[in-house]
């Protein structure tokens, strides 16, 4: 029979047990869920994929711009090549250099659009000089897919100007170049061109890593009552040798 400091022992160990067992369980079962989420959201990407192309009209009507966003669009406009900024330390195809982004004024319509039109390596040797991009004069067109702004790193103090950029704020370099700008970008897809590359990545919203951090839950949820088991319940009842 077990003595009462046994019988203690014995109890907390297996609250402790159930608490964590229950505790990574739920853990595993909320990152499912997150993946749920996010796979629902890749689906309804997946399906502005293939709405019809926006045309700049049908744009400047929309009243909630986060709508169209992912959704594949052609417009017409007029670069403003004097505000073109490099956003430094992007990547692409997995070599480092700047996203390239240039307002476009939309024909018939008051505001600009920020375009991020392609990927262009850095000279390391001179981090200063600029590499050639061309910008077509007069009225463009260009096909792209709705986007967010460009995506910032680390976030220095202070706001930043000049060509070359970590981070643009829409609000801030709005009021910078005194043009309203629509809160969201155009990623230009057309075909390399001007100097610049396009292999964007697809948006990669994170479903495997949430599964593979439910698998990690529920092993070590498997694994704490394993050893619950075998050192509380097998273990104590085998006959000594």
């Amino acid at each position: 029979m077990r003595q009462p400091t046994q019988r203690l022992r014995f109890w907390i160990v297996t609250v402790a047990a159930v608490a964590m067992a229950g505790v990574t369980l739920s853990l595993g079962q909320w990152q499912l869920r997150r993946a749920a989420q996010k796979q629902t959201l890749q689906v309804a990407i997946e399906e502005k994929k293939v709405l019809p192309a926006l045309g700049g009209r049908a744009l400047a009507a929309t009243e909630n711009i986060a709508d169209v966003v992912h959704r594949p669009a052609v417009l017409q406009g007029v670069w403003q090549e004097a505000h073109t900024v490099y956003l430094d330390n992007r990547p692409m195809s997995g070599k480092s250099g700047f996203w390239v982004v240039t307002p476009l004024a939309l024909e018939g319509s008051p505001r600009w659009l920020l375009v991020q039109r392609g990927w262009v390596p850095r000279d390391f040797k001179d981090r200063s000089r600029l590499p050639v991009v061309s910008t077509p004069q007069g009225l463009v067109t260009v096909s792209g897919r709705m986007a967010p702004p460009p995506s910032k790193l680390y976030e220095f103090d202070g706001v930043q100007t000049g060509r070359i950029r970590q981070n643009l704020d829409l609000t801030a370099f709005s009021a910078e170049i005194g043009q309203p700008l629509l809160p969201a970008s155009l990623l230009q897809t057309d075909a390399a061109s001007e100097g610049l590359l396009r292999d964007w990545a697809a948006p990669n919203l994170g479903v495997d890593k949430h599964h593979g951090y439910a698998f990690q839950w529920f092993a070590l949820s498997a694994l704490i009552v394993c050893l619950y088991v075998w050192f509380q319940l097998i273990l104590p009842r085998r006959p000594a040798s």
